[in-house]
């Protein structure tokens, strides 16, 4: 077994004090989101793991980048025939975390998801690259399959077949919108004396409290 006891460091970069939150946790993540985009250590800033839950009850999580956000929801895209997909059809509750341990920052958004309307999932699906929207079409996400070698020739053969860049795009490749009803800011302190903060949606108003760390 290995020991990693002496791994460690001081959080010492930034705090969070109540003078900082905003009436929404939208705003202060749009501003937080905003000075991460200027972190070159960060490569992927939108990118987001996400927590589901099978019939079986067993989690499961996976990295996805958010495409959008609103005042009141984060918006993701991916294959509904994947094993999230999957436990979303029955079980719409999430769980969203965006690891910004560069910026010794943490944001953790909780709430259900509801399916995005077919216009919106044409129209971010026709903004993609195009071999984007191939890989899309041949890959069936979460499925075995026998080699590298047996994917990119259905990636190869699926090109062929559209030489002028027109796709059909297919009915299980969608968007969710995962409606918040809480949002935690995590900001390292000193001597492991964390600012956390958690907004609770009440009706159509947010409710904050510190959280020991």
């Amino acid at each position: 077994m290995s020991i990693f006891y002496q791994i460690r460091r001081e959080y010492e970069l930034s705090g969070l004090s109540e003078q900082d939150l905003t009436e929404s946790p939208f705003q202060l993540f749009d501003r937080w989101l905003q000075q991460t985009m200027q972190i070159k250590e960060i490569s992927d800033p939108t990118a987001m793991i996400i927590a589901t839950v099978n019939e079986q009850g067993q989690p499961s999580q996976r990295t996805v980048l958010m495409k959008a956000a609103t005042d009141s929801a984060l918006v993701f895209y991916t294959n509904k025939n994947s094993q999230k997909g999957q436990d979303l059809t029955t079980n719409p509750n999430i769980s969203a975390i965006f690891p910004w341990l560069a910026a010794e920052r943490q944001v953790i958004f909780q709430g259900k998801v509801e399916p995005l309307s077919e216009q919106e999932n044409d129209a971010y699906f026709y903004s993609r690259p195009f071999s984007s929207q191939v890989a899309a079409v041949i890959s069936q996400q979460s499925q075995t399959i026998s080699s590298r070698d047996e994917l990119e020739q259905k990636y190869h053969h699926a090109l062929a077949e559209h030489p002028t860049e027109k796709i059909q795009r297919p009915s299980h490749w969608g968007g969710y919108r995962i409606n918040c009803h809480s949002v935690e800011f995590w900001q390292g302190g000193e001597y492991r004396l964390h600012d956390r903060f958690i907004y609770r949606k009440k009706g159509q108003q947010w409710q904050v409290s510190r959280l020991q760390p």
